[in-house]
Parts: C-alpha cells; sequence; structure tokens
C-alpha cells in the first residue's frame, strides 16, 4: 500500500515519515512554506533516536497526483481544514476506474469526532483513529516527537463501527514503524475520550501549560460539562483509567538538543499565526451536544469563543492570563 498524508504537519509528518523509514511507500501532501521546504530540502524528523532526512514525494494538490488502488488517503489536516480537503480528493480518479471517495480507503487522522461525519458524506470506506502521539512542527520542513520507544499509539477501526482486513493491514504496517495501531470495533469511543482530554487544549494555547491549580480547576469544569453531555446523548467514551492502561509503559518522552517540545496541537496553532484553531470542533462539540440535549456548557463556551477571538485576532499563544480567564469562565457561569 502507498499512504498518502494529506497534511504533513506534525502528525502527518511523524507518521510519513516513521513509514518512511520503515520501508513503505510514502507520498507527503503540504500547502505553502511547509511543500517547498519538503520539496527543496525533504522532511526532517527529530526523534529521540536522532535527526533523518527522509526526501520523499511532495504535491501541494490532488490534480498533482495520479491515485492507484493500492493508495491509503491519511487524512491529517486539522478539522477545520477537513471539508475543503474531502472535497479535492474524494472526487479525484483512480487508475482502473471510479472515484476516490468510491474506492479508496480514508483515515481521519485528527483530533475531535466530525471529521469521520463530514468524510462519510464522500467516501465509501472511512476509518478513525485516536491519535495519541506528542508531535512538534518546528519550522517548515521539520517535525519533532519526542516519545520512545514507541512514537504514537493509533487506534484504528471502520467508522462508524467495526473492523476489517484493511484495518489490519494498515495496523501491521503502522506497528513495523514504531507506531502501535490496536485495531478496535469501537473505534469512537476512544476518540470521544481522547475529545475530553482535548478540552483542555484551548486553556493551554491561551494561557500557556496547565499546570497550576486554577488552570487545572478550569479544565476539570470543562471536563465535567463534557462527560454530563456525553452522557445525556448516549455516548459511552473510552475512561481516562482505560486510556492510561492502553498507553502505561509504551511511550515515555526523552528531550532532544535542538528541537523543544511545544505545545499541544492547538497553541501550535496560535504560535504559526495561521488565522484558525480547532476549538470549534474540541470545546465546540461539547457546547453543541449541550445545545442538543439542554445541558449547560458555559466552560467550554467561554473557551470556544476565547481560543477563536486569538486565532482569528492572532494573538500570541499563552498572552491571557489564567486569572482572566477564570474571570471569564465565572462570568459565563453566573
Amino acid at each position: 500500500m502507498r499512504y498518502v498524508v494529506i497534511g504533513a504537519g506534525a502528525v502527518g509528518g511523524a507518521v510519513g515519515g516513521r513509514l518512511a523509514e520503515a520501508g513503505h511507500e510514502v507520498v507527503l501532501v503540504a500547502r505553502g512554506a511547509q511543500y517547498e521546504a519538503l520539496r527543496a530540502g525533504g522532511l526532517r524528523l527529530v526523534t529521540p533516536e536522532g535527526a533523518r532526512t527522509h526526501r520523499l514525494p511532495v504535491v501541494d494538490r490532488p490534480e498533482a497526483l495520479d491515485l492507484t488502488a493500492d493508495d491509503v488517503l491519511v487524512l491529517a489536516v486539522k478539522t477545520q481544514d477537513s471539508t475543503a480537503a474531502l472535497d479535492a480528493w474524494s472526487v479525484r480518479p483512480v487508475a482502473g476506474g471510479a472515484t476516490a471517495g468510491e474506492r479508496l480507503p480514508l483515515i481521519c487522522a485528527q483530533n475531535g469526532v466530525e471529521s469521520e461525519r463530514l468524510a462519510l458524506r464522500r467516501f465509501r470506506r472511512v476509518y478513525g483513529m485516536c491519535v495519541w502521539l506528542p508531535a512538534t512542527f518546528v519550522r517548515p520542513g521539520e517535525v519533532s516527537a519526542a516519545g520512545t520507544p514507541l512514537t504514537g499509539i493509533l487506534h484504528l477501526g471502520r467508522y462508524p463501527a467495526g473492523t476489517d482486513e484493511t484495518a489490519r493491514l494498515i495496523a501491521a504496517d503502522l506497528e513495523s514503524a514504531k507506531l502501535l495501531a490496536p485495531v478496535v470495533p469501537d473505534v469512537m469511543r476512544w476518540k470521544y475520550g481522547k475529545l475530553l482530554a482535548n478540552l483542555a487544549n484551548a486553556i493551554e494555547a491561551v494561557t500557556g501549560p496547565v499546570t497550576g491549580q486554577a488552570a487545572l480547576d478550569v479544565f476539570e469544569r470543562a471536563f465535567a460539562e463534557g462527560t454530563a453531555v456525553l452522557a445525556a446523548a448516549g455516548i459511552d467514551p473510552a475512561g481516562r483509567e482505560e486510556q492510561a492502561a492502553a498507553r502505561a509503559g509504551r511511550i515515555r518522552f526523552e528531550p532532544f538538543d535542538g528541537s523543544p517540545r511545544g505545545g499541544g496541537s492547538s497553541w501550535q496553532s496560535l504560535s504559526r499565526g495561521t488565522g484558525t484553531i480547532e476549538a470549534d470542533f474540541l470545546n465546540g462539540e461539547i457546547v453543541l451536544l449541550g445545545r442538543l440535549h439542554g445541558i449547560p456548557t458555559p466552560v467550554n463556551e467561554v473557551l470556544r469563543r476565547t481560543a477563536n477571538a486569538f486565532a482569528r485576532e492572532r494573538r500570541e499563544a499563552g498572552s491571557m492570563s489564567v486569572a482572566e480567564l477564570v474571570a471569564l469562565v465565572d462570568a459565563e457561569a453566573r
């Protein structure tokens, strides 16, 4: 199989680089400065084992690549960019007939739970992937991933549910590349569990690392809202203990020189000044479910709204004090 990684940023670059190291065929899809850097100098992947440069095929649009029946599409863009990518790739012809949407498997390797729904409108064969892979977009052409001995854990399954032989073959390729990939029939349980953890992303993005008690308290309030609305919606997420057991002893983090580990995905969006952030599909998912089921979600609404304002105004990541954020949350919750 050939892996076409749509969105060669932190996660896409780490997965694509590791697959290439293991001898699998990989094509990277990127835009702008990232595309130019990958085309000129290759992908520099920095891990605790050292830095390696992979000179892989890279394209900046679907029309630049001829698809075959052996291709696997890995969607690794932020969810706010999913619709445009899915529209563009789903209609591409595949050698032998039909389109990518009709023939090829598509993996949603993203935070949140919305992209699978978007994808299934356009692709017949959709797979969810719960990504636990701390990685950082260091600069155009360079990605760091600090996990060892495994780089990440990627629960994988058909969407909306089930498993199949394709999932097992993909998992075997990933596991040859230092990426543990348990194939599970209920992958969305894992993604909803990760969604609850990712409610902290907006806090980190606007105030910095979530370490002090006040920031942790805001997260716990957001988490409690999320737990309540998922219960009201009849959704049973993978719990904290279940997730911790799946990761236990499999990944540790080791520092390496020259590539400091940055914040999470939302923090990276602000630090790069992209103008967008994934809060609508993390905290906003909880707000949506709360409105559908009549449950107030003031904490997540403030986090969604504040993170979006930071992205829109291109404010500096971490530049709001925790006290300011707490004041906004308390005012909304009254």
